[in-house]
């Protein structure tokens, strides 16, 4: 049995009430869904910037009612502090155990277009909801954050202590958050643990919009017969993780000894795949689904602000937080395929 499978069920035994910030977004959504299937009480909050209610349309399906009436949804923005401290005493079960922090505007090339809003929400509202988290004294708090961090130091795989320069706005205000993650650490003995996502991909994830991430983008415009296009020429590459193992993280981290806290660790599987590879592999789960697309991928430059190769290091959370990750990439693409062409069809 793994550590996952332990804490699984002693939270079906002992429920807890879990906040989770940008629940109506593609983690927080994923989240919620397996906490809800778990017995846990939940509250979520969203200002559906980049979340959307169709996104918790699908979970409510997915649960029963009796799971769903554990779920109650305040509609708000981080970047209002009271909001932040409302959201923490809204349970109608009481006292808030475990906050999942997600809310934040993603994308590097969105911190580049609007590094205003970036900054506000990413840094203002992570600090607001880390001043309300201490405030009332929750058992933990796991923020999500981001393997931009790393910026430009070249080392492969990516191992938490050793970081570079950061290459986008996006990357300042995730390193930031670290960074005041570990003061309150120090300064008021409030610890925290902090998640580098490596490009989290599965259902739920939005395929549209400029800032779309590779994975629903391309498969959106497979789906549609449409072209792909690679910034580059496809052999950049990234540790592409399916969202179960971000679920399972979170969870591990949330529930965590105080030993394994005011720390980061990678959430990633621990591997790379070229963007080559990677259309391969969805034409390959496009097959699958009775979808021939046969079209070759256009190349062209390399996008600002994007590192060249990206892998981390997993031990450090296999270690200390028992994480073991359940999906590899093909076995990710080929389970949230159905999703995508249900979907985008």
């Amino acid at each position: 049995m793994t550590k996952y499978d332990e804490v699984k069920q002693q939270l079906l035994t002992e429920p807890k009430v879990w906040l989770i910030t940008g629940v109506a977004g593609f983690i927080g959504s994923n989240l919620l869904e397996a906490l809800l299937k778990l017995n846990q009480y939940i509250v979520g909050l969203d200002n559906f910037s980049t979340g959307f209610k169709r996104n918790l349309d699908e979970v409510k399906e997915s649960v029963s009612s009796e799971q769903w009436q554990r779920f109650e949804f305040v509609e708000g923005d981080i970047c209002d502090l009271e909001t932040c401290k409302v959201v923490l005493e809204h349970s109608s079960e009481g006292y808030v155990n475990f906050v999942l922090h997600q809310a934040a505007l993603g994308s590097v090339p969105r911190s580049i277009d609007d590094p205003i809003n970036t900054n506000k929400s990413n840094i203002d509202g992570f600090l607001n909801m880390l001043v309300a988290a201490k405030d009332a004294d929750v058992d933990s708090f796991t923020y999500a954050a981001s393997s931009s961090t790393y910026g430009d130091h070249p080392a492969l795989p990516k191992v938490e202590e050793n970081i570079g320069n950061p290459l986008s706005p996006y990357a300042v205000t995730k390193y930031v958050n670290e960074l005041y993650a570990n003061v309150f650490a120090r300064v008021y003995g409030f610890k925290t643990i902090g998640l580098r996502y490596f490009n989290v991909f599965g259902p739920r994830q939005n395929p549209h919009g400029a800032y779309a991430a590779v994975i629903p983008k391309w498969t959106a415009a497979m789906i549609k017969g449409e072209g792909v296009f690679i910034n580059g020429d496809g052999e950049t590459s990234r540790d592409f993780s399916y969202v179960a193992n971000a679920v399972q993280l979170n969870v591990l981290a949330a529930t965590a000894k105080l030993e394994a806290k005011d720390e980061v660790y990678n959430m990633a599987l621990g591997d790379r795949t070229t963007l080559n590879e990677l259309l391969e592999g969805i034409r390959s789960a496009l097959r699958e689904n009775r979808i021939d697309y046969s079209d070759k991928a256009v190349y062209r430059d390399f996008r600002p602000g994007d590192v060249r190769h990206s892998q981390a290091d997993i031990s450090k959370a296999t270690e200390q937080l028992g994480f073991v990750p359940t999906h590899r990439i093909l076995e990710g693409i080929y389970e949230a395929m159905p999703w995508y062409v249900r979907n985008i069809s």
